[in-house]
This record gives structure tokens, C-alpha cells and sequence, in this order.
């Protein structure tokens, strides 16, 4: 089988380099036409510059595509606006978002200000409701839509120095684990990806001898998979090196302490409440509350 996205309309955005290149080229090559956005900033999301975008068109076109390029911020409530508009009138509908735009401010949280912290979460979070909330109702009408937003391992388990990161992150997987509940009547599916890969965000933490094992486009086959007719939904993929797993938050079964439980009893029962053997994976949080009526009465 191979996945084609012919008459597909995709927009990539941070598209300028790293994985947003990547992707953007791979959706062309399988028939897609392809909105390039990126504000072309520094690693810190200052500056911008419109060439980084053009010069993925470029790559595009020249090898036979279809692609414009978009210079918005992606969390500006005007240029997303904007973003849409083009998209829509240059071929008339929306397909699929690939939110992947970021900046690092990466600081250990004590030396952290607290302009930094706020963002950072403005691109990451803001950057990807933005656009998929400009998207939604298109995709709607349709009764069609791929969103991929991009987590990160600093998310999922943390990483020293990137705490502005990681709440970033993670609370895309919280926006997927509700958009997936809503879209799903409307057959919009969205899909995490988590990458492990070598790109001007990564060069300083990267080992140099790891960087071309770790490749940008080793990446984007879980992305195009993500995205394609036959994709799940509420999925999060890890993705670095041509490794590819899949990544969940799982809960323990846990015990019934009663109402008169006390800080004690929980201390007492920790090796029993903190036992991840038999753990599950909830789809959603009334399955979690669920499982705690079922403790009530008796249950294993």
C-alpha cells in the first residue's frame, strides 16, 4: 500500500527547516499541495524573515509540486486568519494541519524568567490551538480532518533545564486526548508525534557523531502516517532514527482506603497503590472515575 495525498491540502507550519522541511517535502512528493509557514525567527523565536519558507517552496516546485509559502506568527490572531485565507483561496480547502512550530528558551527553572516560560508556551500551545481552532469548523463541514501536533520526550518524562518545554509540551497530548473525543463524529482524527531528531533546536543537545543518525526525515514517515486517510487518532508516536514506538499514560489499579483513609494509610499501602503491573490505558477521564466506583464496590 502506499499513501498518496493527491487533491489533499496540508499545512505544515515551522516549516522553514529541521522537520517542518522535512515533512513539507514529503507531502508534496505524495501528491499533496502544501502550505510552507514559518516566521523564519532565531531558535529563541525572535526576528523573522520570509526566505526559510520560500526557500522550501522553491525545493517543492522545482521537483514538480505545489506549494505557497506563509509567513505568519503562529500565534497571532491576524496572521493565522491570514494563514487560512490563503490556504482557502489559493486551492479551496483543508486537509490537514502539521503543527509543529517551536522555540526553546532553555534555563534551569530557578534562573528562568518568567517572560520565557510564558513564551514558550505561547508558541508551542497557543501556536497549535491557534491554528486548529482556524481549521476546525473547515474541517467540520467537510467531515474530514488530519491534525499532528508535536510533543517531546522532555513532555512525556521530563529533562533538566527545559521545564517551560515540557509543560509545553504535555499539554499538547491533553489537547489531542480532548480533540480526539470531539472530532471524532466529524472524522477528524488527531495524532502526537514525538521526535528524537537533529535540527537547529536540537544542535546543542545532540552529540555532533549522533547527528546524522538522527536525521529530520527519519522522522516524518510517522508523521505522513499520522496524517493519512487510514491514521488512528489519540495516538502519540515516538519517532527518531527510523525507531518508531508508541507512548501512553497508563494508571494502576489502585486500592480502596475508604473515606477515613489518612496520609498514613496511603504511606502504609504505597508499594500496593504504586504497582504499575496490569496497569491500563484510559481513552478517557470517566473511565478513570469509573474505575474508582468500581474500588468502591468491591472490585478488582
Amino acid at each position: 500500500m502506499t499513501i498518496r495525498f493527491d487533491d489533499r491540502v496540508v499545512i505544515v507550519t515551522g516549516a522553514g527547516g529541521g522537520l517542518g522541511r522535512a515533512h513539507a517535502l514529503e507531502f508534496a512528493r505524495r501528491g499533496a499541495k502544501v502550505v510552507v509557514n514559518d516566521l523564519g525567527g532565531a531558535v529563541d523565536g525572535t526576528g523573522g524573515s520570509s526566505e526559510a519558507a520560500q526557500n522550501v517552496v522553491a525545493e517543492i516546485t522545482s521537483a514538480g509540486g505545489t506549494a505557497i509559502a506563509n509567513g505568519a506568527s503562529v500565534t497571532d490572531d491576524a496572521g493565522v486568519a491570514h494563514l487560512v485565507a490563503q490556504t482557502l483561496d489559493a486551492f479551496g480547502r483543508i486537509d490537514i494541519l502539521i503543527a509543529n512550530a517551536g522555540i526553546l528558551r532553555d534555563k534551569s527553572f530557578g534562573k528562568m524568567e518568567l517572560k520565557d516560560f510564558s513564551a514558550v508556551l505561547d508558541v508551542h500551545v497557543m501556536g497549535t490551538v491557534k491554528p486548529a481552532k482556524a481549521v476546525w469548523q473547515h474541517m467540520r463541514d467537510r467531515q474530514f480532518g488530519r491534525i499532528v501536533v508535536t510533543t517531546s520526550s522532555t513532555g512525556l518524562y521530563g529533562n533538566f533545564g527545559q521545564a517551560n518545554y515540557g509543560a509545553a509540551k504535555l499539554a499538547l497530548v491533553g489537547l489531542m486526548h480532548t480533540l480526539k473525543l470531539e472530532g471524532a463524529k466529524d472524522n477528524i482524527r488527531i495524532n502526537a508525534i514525538c521526535p528524537v531528531a537533529a535540527t537547529r533546536m536540537t544542535e546543542n543537545i545532540i552529540p555532533s557523531q549522533m547527528l546524522e543518525t538522527l536525521k529530520p526525515e527519519y522522522v516524518t514517515p510517522g508523521v505522513v502516517f499520522l496524517a493519512s486517510d487510514d491514521a488512528p487518532t489519540g495516538v502519540i508516536l515516538t519517532a527518531g532514527a527510523g525507531v518508531f514506538s508508541a507512548a501512553q499514560t497508563v494508571e494502576t489499579s489502585g486500592i480502596n482506603l475508604g473515606h477515613e483513609a489518612t496520609a498514613d494509610n496511603v504511606a502504609e499501602n504505597w508499594s500496593r497503590i504504586s504497582d504499575f503491573t496490569g496497569a491500563k490505558h484510559y481513552v478517557n477521564g470517566g473511565e478513570q472515575t469509573a474505575k474508582i466506583f468500581e474500588r468502591l464496590q468491591g472490585k478488582p
